[in-house]
């Protein structure tokens, strides 16, 4: 019977963290048009913050009816209207200049550079380093610390 006790204890425990787990994680949305507005409230009455370019990520913050409050690489806030937005993983460079590379490494050739502020597709993940291509062009490897979005 004790040992029934001590595996229904550690199943209550699992499931707590896997719940803490996903209340804490990220909704990550793109934008899907060519601009998009950040307003300042969740109403097309609300001021435009910013005009934001395709494929630029966002972290959702909180939802209102159809508008999502959002957060951009800079901490920037904002309100965006959520049928302008997508899933379409994207990131943005955070480094003044960083390298895109042929292969998850740093000891791989160099492709090209990609610029603070560039939105790029992201096509696949690794813990440490993102597969990324530009607007129809090259393709490569960037780590993660480098680059904001998912």
């Amino acid at each position: 019977m004790s040992r029934l006790k001590s595996l229904s204890g550690v199943l209550a425990a699992l499931s707590l963290v896997v719940f803490a787990a996903g209340v804490q994680a990220k909704e990550m949305v793109s934008v899907d048009r060519a601009v998009v507005n950040m307003r300042s409230g969740s109403s097309t009455k609300h001021p435009v913050l910013w005009a934001l370019s395709k494929g630029y990520p966002l972290e959702v913050t909180r939802r209102q009816g159809n508008w999502l409050q959002v957060r951009d690489f800079e901490n920037d806030k904002g309100w965006v209207y959520r049928p302008m937005v997508s899933k379409k993983a994207h990131v943005i460079v955070k480094g003044r200049v960083v390298n895109v590379r042929s292969a998850p490494s740093t000891n791989s050739r160099i492709l090209g550079k990609a610029e603070y502020g560039e939105v790029l597709r992201t096509l696949e993940s690794q813990s440490q380093w993102v597969k990324v291509q530009r607007d129809g062009g090259t393709k490569g490897w960037i780590s993660r610390g480098l680059v904001w979005g998912w």
